[in-house]
């Protein structure tokens, strides 16, 4: 295998990446992405470390790489001076979140989690929609080897919910996206990336912060050619999700002129990927991707037994995450890894540890944020909180009007007989007739000798 080797850095002690940008013209994709992190030196060998399956290293350098910081979408509204509503409803705007505690999925809840809450604290600071407080009811969406989300859907739904927020794996939103949108009430995913949800029957009640994988895979997948990369393995969780990155990763390596040498998939549930692991390692990928949960955490020992070096491995927002606790420190050092969204700001972050002091990732923080404030506005502008009244309103908050960044901010500007552009944490969403958003962030991390993702720079990219 070659060994994709990141020098450099901005005082962190290991380089940044560049965030691929994404531009879509006509019907097909101008996908561009630049060079990983590391500077441009000299090509030296090693000797990969681990068992005698494994080749001697080539260290391929990427091209110099470039830091970045989050910053937050634009100036905020002031909650003091917000006008009173000029509608007024007798049923509050309830919202459910069906996001997870538990399952493969559980370290996405509590950013999600605490996205949602922050969003509604700032609109009940603001006086709260149509006259009346945001009221939020939070239930588990497991994973898809239970049934925790169809419970909690229909307690949701029990309970009279406008809409419901998640859930966050595309696999358990196919699970219920049917309860939910044929009960007349929205479903906003805050990280749904199945391209399937684009032209999916739901009666035009879901929709989505988050882009769908077309996107984020065919970034990764140019990306990784852009090291260097000739030859791709990729270790593949077999679900809605896994498939559709796998899909687009493999077009565009191949589009690129690479190769996708071994391709192993694994069921959700399964613990053991010795098998998988051994025929990726076998075909000798320069690089290998790995589409995965928290199942990374065993699959990535596995492959670093094998002689897998870490700036050979590629991760996807389902599994790029902290593992400073689950791995040995330096396991992870120069792997990197892609999540839809710009990088929090310090601001954001500061914000929502003041909501849940415990978070450690933020990973589609500002998408749930967003989810939960667009569904307000669009409540305000509806002046009901009727779930289908609400979504008729969805696309027209997002879209062409005066920009602004907050319920504050947003809804001062509707009360004066204003139209409105919301851009948020997740970029400029602006949503489609299908729910998906045009524009979106895809970033790129790199992880440092702590196992730590660290960020780069975000850019736009629109479909």
């Amino acid at each position: 295998m070659t060994a994709l080797r990141h020098s450099g850095g901005l005082g962190l002690g290991v380089g940044y990446a560049r965030t691929a940008k994404i531009a879509a013209l006509g019907l097909g994709f101008a996908l561009f992405a630049s060079g990983c992190g590391g500077n441009n030196s000299e090509s030296t060998s090693e000797e990969s470390t681990g068992s005698s399956d494994a080749a001697a290293a080539s260290v391929l350098s990427c091209p110099e790489s470039e830091g970045g910081t989050g910053s937050d979408p634009g100036a905020k509204g002031d909650a003091s001076a917000v006008p009173a509503s000029t509608g007024t409803t007798d049923v509050p705007l309830k919202i459910g979140s069906l996001l997870p505690t538990t399952g493969s999925l559980a370290y996405l809840g509590p950013p999600e989690i605490a996205g949602v809450n922050l969003a509604v604290k700032e609109i009940n600071d603001a006086g709260g929609v149509l006259g009346k407080p945001v009221e939020v009811v939070h239930r588990d969406s497991g994973d898809t080897t239970t049934e925790i989300a169809t419970q909690s859907v229909n307690d949701l739904l029990s309970q009279d919910v406008s809409a419901i927020v998640g859930a966050a794996s595309s696999g358990v939103s196919k699970t219920v996206i049917g309860n939910i949108t044929g009960a007349g009430v929205i479903q906003f995913s805050p990280a749904n990336t199945s391209p399937d949800f684009t032209t999916w029957d739901d009666n035009g009640l879901y929709f989505r912060t988050a882009p769908s994988d077309v996107m984020q895979g065919r970034t990764l997948g140019n990306y990784i050619m852009s090291c260097g990369a000739q030859t791709v393995g990729m270790i593949v969780l077999n679900d809605a999700y896994g498939t559709g990155l796998q899909s687009n990763v493999q077009k565009s390596v191949e589009d690129a002129g690479g190769q996708v040498v071994a391709s192993e998939m694994f069921n959700e549930g399964d613990s053991q990927f010795s098998s998988q692991v051994d025929s990726i390692a076998a075909a000798k990928p320069d690089a290998v991707v790995i589409i995965s949960f928290d199942q990374a955490k065993s699959i990535v020992p596995l492959l670093k037994s094998k002689g897998v070096d870490a700036s050979q491995m590629f991760f996807v927002d389902g599994n790029t995450s902290d593992y400073s606790d689950s791995l040995d420190a330096g396991t992870l050092e120069g792997a990197q890894g892609t999540i839809p969204g710009p990088f929090a700001s310090d601001t954001f972050k500061d914000n929502l540890l003041a909501i849940d002091p415990a978070l450690k990732d933020w990973s589609y923080a500002g998408e749930s944020y967003d989810a939960v404030t667009l569904l307000a506005l669009a409540s305000e502008a509806a002046g009901s909180t009727d779930g289908k009244a609400i979504a008729a309103e969805l696309q027209g908050v997002s879209g062409e009007g005066e920009k602004c960044y907050d319920f504050a901010g947003c809804v001062t500007i509707l009360r004066g007989g204003g139209d409105i552009d919301y851009d948020g944490y997740s970029g400029p969403v602006t949503f489609d007739e299908n729910g998906d958003p045009t524009e979106a962030f895809i970033g790129i991390y790199q992880y440092d000798a702590d196992n730590k993702p660290v960020p780069s720079r975000s850019e736009e990219g629109k479909l």
